[in-house]
């Protein structure tokens, strides 16, 4: 009994942390750089400033 409530409380610790990781890669990845963003694409070279 005291086992299967332990492995119920890592479970949820391991989600919870997965969904921390997850909620903040998507934070980095929406976040917006400072700074200059260079592309080259099909109409040339392209340069933005953030």
């Amino acid at each position: 009994m005291l086992a299967s409530r332990h492995l119920l409380v890592v479970l949820v610790l391991v989600l919870v942390a997965a969904l921390a990781v997850t909620g903040y890669s998507l934070y980095q990845e929406k976040k917006q750089p400072d700074g200059v963003e260079i592309s080259v694409g099909k109409n040339g070279l392209s340069i933005k400033e953030k």
